[in-house]
């Protein structure tokens, strides 16, 4: 069975054993405060056999058809980690308040709240909601490319992005924030003008209350609503995976920008 695991498993898979041993790791830490820890530890079960199962049956019978489906598991798999983080880090107390508390210290204001009363514009709302939105087809788009262009750096590229988001998981597990959206409408708009951010310990545990949006309408709105609504959870605030990614995949694609131009 070792010998397997190094001959026949790619990099990827190793790496995600390694994040699943992790969190089935801090989940049977959590054990006494936890009402659903036997079913996330089921669902790691059923994803280490299904890997090893795609593993064996690729490395056996050679079907090509095998190797990109083994990528695409591994990678539809990341919209059942991320809303996870929520259901073990919310045993732990909550942290926004030390966040918040940093930023009134160096901004003297809450960046998030005088940003949307600066440029209260439906355009601009579009605007960031685009960019938001877009997060996702970046993802996806320059995985596809590499791997149809360029198979053996598509391997290390897919690698670093899976790395990445496993890293910040487990920092959204172990460091949870659920940042302004919820944070904001569980302290109230009194404390946040007078710069009071008060500590709000397992606040989130029974609420899950999401800002009111200034604007909701619009193309790129709708998208983004979308994606909140089937995945988002007061969880993974700090710090931002959507900037890490996305930078991450600037860079890698500048290595190789050769292939892109």
């Amino acid at each position: 069975m070792k010998a397997f695991v190094f001959r026949h498993l790619f990099a990827v898979e190793i790496i995600t054993f390694i994040y699943l041993i992790t969190t089935s790791l801090i989940i049977l830490a959590f054990l006494p405060w936890m009402t659903n820890a036997f079913q996330l530890l089921g669902i790691r079960i059923l994803t280490l056999s299904f890997i090893i199962t795609l593993a064996y049956f690729h490395s056996k019978f050679k079907l090509k058809i095998l190797e990109p489906i083994r990528f695409v598991f591994l990678g539809s798999m990341l919209s059942t980690w991320y809303p996870e983080t929520y259901e073990i880090n919310k045993v732990i107390s909550n942290l926004d308040y030390l966040l918040a508390n940093l930023e009134q210290y160096f901004f003297h204001f809450q960046p998030a709240l005088s940003f949307s009363q600066l440029y209260p514009q439906h355009w601009v709302s579009e605007l960031f909601n685009m960019g938001y939105f877009s997060y996702y087809p970046i993802i996806v788009g320059t995985s596809i490319y590499f791997y149809i262009t360029n198979k053996s750096y598509f391997e290390q590229f897919f690698f670093s992005i899976m790395f990445s988001f496993f890293a910040y998981y487990t920092i959204y597990i172990l460091f949870p924030t659920a940042g302004p959206q919820y944070y904001f409408p569980a302290i109230g708009i009194e404390n946040i003008q007078a710069g009071i951010f008060p500590q709000i310990g397992h606040y989130f545990q029974t609420h899950q209350s999401i800002i009111t949006k200034a604007h909701n309408d619009g193309f790129f709105f709708h998208l983004v609503e979308s994606a909140q609504q089937s995945g988002e959870r007061p969880t993974a605030a700090f710090p931002s995976s959507h900037v890490g990614i996305s930078s991450l995949i600037m860079l890698l694609v500048f290595n190789k920008k050769k292939y892109i131009l």
